[in-house]
């Protein structure tokens, strides 16, 4: 039996440090939405090396505060980036 190297359309897979980040955008998806102080309906989380995107719209500016606080204290998010709108 001959074993070849594992490739994805010819190229090598790509490998990631860490948690991967879909498992790290559900993290922060999750304790948003356990956290009650916020309504993290229209919030889209998404992640890339560590860094979590939050995009969308909250209710007030505190609540962007609170929602950049809570994504910052999940294991595994090294940045937070916010393009959250309140109204």
């Amino acid at each position: 039996m001959v074993f070849k190297e594992g490739t994805f359309h010819g190229e090598v897979p790509e490998h990631f440090d860490g948690p991967h980040p879909a498992l790290l955008e559900t993290a922060v998806a999750d304790a948003l939405a356990a956290a009650g102080t916020i309504d993290p309906s229209d919030v889209a989380v998404t992640c890339e090396k560590g860094t979590v995107f939050l995009t969308g719209r909250v209710g007030s500016p505190e609540e962007i505060e609170r929602a950049i606080a809570i994504a910052a204290s999940v294991a595994g998010v090294k940045a937070v980036e916010s393009k959250l709108s309140a109204g």
